[in-house]
């Protein structure tokens, strides 16, 4: 088991690896930005008006409004 060994290699024991592991992946998922969750794909689609001529602007509200609260 790869766990095993890992914790094994770091001295520790398996369960303080788990832990240790999920602090690291929850502090790294905290400090991500909404934002940036959705960088990659902000923008990326153009669309030729009409209904949806606003919903870029909406987004960006959203976004701003999510930055605001954590």
């Amino acid at each position: 088991m790869k766990v095993r060994r890992a914790a094994a290699i770091r001295g520790v024991s398996v369960s303080e690896f788990i832990r240790r592991a999920a602090v690291e992946d929850a502090e790294e998922t905290l400090a991500i930005r909404p934002s940036e969750r959705f960088a990659d794909v902000t923008g990326a689609v153009r669309g030729g008006g009409g209904q949806a001529r606003r919903t870029g602007e909406a987004f960006a509200d959203a976004l701003a409004q999510d930055r605001t609260r954590g």
